[in-house]
């Protein structure tokens, strides 16, 4: 499932994973890190929805 950022509308795969934050391709989003944030404006985690 993907998830969408509710600040500015990035979008979170986890087939893709989050290469510049260091997430592998594969990893669930309820899997990511709690310090983990959006790699474009720097929301934090429970800002994103499901896409």
């Amino acid at each position: 499932m993907k998830y969408v950022c509710e600040l500015c509308g990035w979008e979170y795969d986890p087939a893709e994973g989050d290469s510049e934050g260091g997430i592998a391709p594969g990893t669930a989003f309820a899997d990511l890190p709690d310090d983990w944030t959006c790699p474009v404006c720097g929301a934090e985690k429970d800002q994103f929805s499901p896409a």
